[in-house]
């Protein structure tokens, strides 16, 4: 840490200079001789970031930010916020700190939290940032964080940790033996110092995969923030033995989609033809694959086994978003020319040949507007396309 830059004069030019175009401010003479320059504009890249991501840490005085990209990669505050609901009790141990968001919500629920991080640095700002907080009860320790555990003599109510995959990981499917710290390989000495163990993956993991490394799997969090998936949280406890529950959650500023449903249950939806009602699961649903659960949960009907498109005559509160269905339209030369060539519409595509940049193309629709179509499959395996009118709830 480079303490000049918690001065009054620096802090007051860092927030003088949030948003600020930083290459364009990268050219200019350095105020402050004294100090980095480079370590200036990093403040004021970081803390931009924190405005909306961190409020908390962006309106709370002398924090110290590190590199920009430790910002993008925490967690925000809403899914720390969702997480710390998860857990409860006397400890909790944190062996992939980080920048320690997840730590400050769990130690609003948690009576003392431990913060292992292996850089140094990283883990004398987050002591500090802890101590501007008034996050009194958490510890924070430099060092491996496999080690740590190992030496521990203490037992926890909660182990969390957030593995990141190695640098030499090629690839876009992975799997957690990919990552440091290896969860499958040390889990056993973790169930050794903790009933508990609580998982933070990135969505890109595949979930099948993931469960086949892992045991006593009771929840699965798939973690949506307005509508984007954030995370993966893996629930597991030493005692279970059931059925793993998969929960979606979409995080949304007016409120919460919730579904959740066992992962072990065998059950089909009905196809049906496109009824009164259009329904578009949420992404936190799309990732978790409970695509019959749903249709079962909300008695709405499939159009195709594979387009995850959602019908009925009577709108219900389905955890997506919800379309009045205007007109159902064969797909064809004479239709497309006729309907929607010229015509600004919003277009989407599921269970179909064509992208959306092909059928803009091909059929020269232009972007925006009020309507929407939904190009995709039908219980006959036909092509049409489905104009809508989005629907607000209530």
């Amino acid at each position: 840490m480079e303490a000049s830059l918690l001065s009054l004069e620096i802090q007051s030019f860092i927030d003088d200079h949030i948003d600020a175009d930083l290459n364009a401010l990268a050219f200019q003479r350095n105020p402050f001789p004294e100090t980095n320059w480079i370590e200036i504009l990093n403040q004021i890249a970081a803390k931009t970031k924190a405005k909306t991501k961190l409020p908390t840490w962006f309106n709370t005085a002398d924090i110290y930010y590190p590199s920009r990209i430790s910002v993008e990669q925490t967690s925000s505050e809403q899914t720390a916020a969702y997480k710390s609901e998860i857990v409860s009790g006397e400890s909790l141990i944190d062996l992939s700190g980080g920048f320690g968001v997840d730590d400050y919500y769990f130690a609003k629920v948690v009576s003392q939290v431990i913060h292992c991080e292996i850089n140094p640095e990283l883990s004398s700002i987050v002591a500090h940032n802890f101590k501007q907080l008034h996050a009194d009860n958490i510890t924070c320790i430099s060092g491996n964080s496999d080690s740590i555990i190992q030496n521990s003599a203490a037992g926890y109510d909660w182990i969390y940790v957030d593995p990141s995959r190695r640098n030499d990981v090629k690839g876009k499917v992975f799997m957690l033996k990919d990552c440091l710290p290896n969860v499958p390989e040390l889990l056993d000495t973790y169930f050794l110092k903790s009933d508990k163990v609580f998982i933070k993956t990135a969505p890109l993991l595949d979930i099948s995969a993931g469960g086949s490394e892992l045991k006593h799997i009771k929840r699965i969090h798939v973690v949506a923030l307005e509508n984007e998936v954030k995370e993966l949280l893996w629930e597991l406890d030493r005692n279970h033995r059931g059925s793993t529950q998969i929960k979606t959650v979409n995080l949304k500023k007016d409120g919460r989609q919730v579904f959740a449903f066992d992962a072990s249950a065998v059950c089909h939806a009905p196809l049906s033809m496109p009824k009164k009602y259009l329904y578009e699961p949420n992404s936190a649903i799309m990732k978790s694959g409970g695509f019959d659960a749903v249709a079962v949960k909300y008695n709405v009907e499939k159009l195709h086994r594979h387009s995850h498109l959602y019908t009925s005559d009577e709108v219900c509160g389905f955890p997506g978003r919800i379309f009045e269905v205007l007109e159902s339209l064969k797909y064809d030369k004479t239709t497309m020319k006729t309907k929607f060539e010229g015509r600004k519409i919003n277009i989407s595509t599921r269970n179909f040949p064509e992208t959306v940049d092909a059928i803009r193309k091909k059929w020269k629709i232009k972007d925006g507007g009020n309507d929407y179509c939904f190009f995709t499959t039908d219980a006959d395996n036909n092509k049409i396309a489905l104009i809508c009118a989005k629907i607000t709830r209530q």
